[in-house]
Formats: structure tokens, sequence, C-alpha cells
């Protein structure tokens, strides 16, 4: 099974419209917090919140299907376009938070490949990796 052969949509493409979206969302009763600078209503690709008068933190998360065969480079794909998200706000990327969602059957070979790719591009990006599960027994 190939990497692209394993998603039905690519891209943004797998993404709900944004009407579509927008009646969805506006259904939902929500918090309103003064801190959060962009949040909710912003509908952004990431939101920010402030941390005291000079400072904020920006926080984002993307899923989004491969593109390329490559498991590596859709890895430093996927990574770079969180990034841009914290670039895009005016952040400095402090560590990136690990999230998959992987097929069953999959060699999970093709995992750690994409996985090692954006690992790379946060190297690039002198970032830290958070996420993933370790076990303390040993």
């Amino acid at each position: 099974m190939s990497l692209l052969s394993s998603c039905t949509s690519g891209g943004c493409g797998a993404k709900i419209g944004p009407g579509e979206l927008g009646d969805i969302l506006s259904a939902l009763k929500i918090k309103n917090d003064p801190a959060l600078l962009v949040g909710f209503g912003g509908r952004d690709d990431a939101a920010v919140y402030a941390l005291g008068e000079n400072q904020a933190l920006v926080s984002t998360v993307d899923f989004f299907s491969p593109m390329v065969e490559d498991p590596f480079l859709f890895g430093k794909i996927a990574a770079a376009n969180a990034l841009s998200d914290i670039y895009a706000m005016g952040g400095k990327p402090l560590f990136a938070l690990n999230l998959a969602c992987f097929p069953e059957k999959m060699d999970k070979g093709i995992l750690g490949e994409i996985l090692a790719g954006g690992a790379a591009k946060a190297l690039e990006a002198d970032t830290a990796i958070a996420g993933g599960a370790l076990d303390l027994r040993s």
C-alpha cells in the first residue's frame, strides 16, 4: 500500500469548506476569554493567547493528507506547513507536538520516515519536538 493510495483526498482538499464549517461552528457555545487575542471567532489557523502585556503564546495544529509519495519529504512538508502558521502570526516556534493518524495496516516504518522528516525540519528551525509515547518503566 502506497502513502498516497491510503488517502481519499489530499492537502486542504480533506478540509470542510468554510461556509459549511461556519454553520457547524456557529452553533457551539464557547467561553469568551479576553486573553485570547486570536481565537475561535477569527477562524484562523492558529490561536494567540496573551500571557502578559508583552508576551503571547501562539498555538496551532495541522492534519492533512499526504500529497507526495516520499514519506520523509511528506514529513518535512507537514512540519514546514505547521511552522509557517507560527511564523505567519509573528511567533517564534519553541516546540512542535507530534500528532499522527496512521492506518493500522500500513508499514510502521513509513510512519517513522514521516516523523523523521518532520524532525529534520524542526531541527532546521531550531525547534524541539514533543509528543508521542514514552515507556518510563524501564
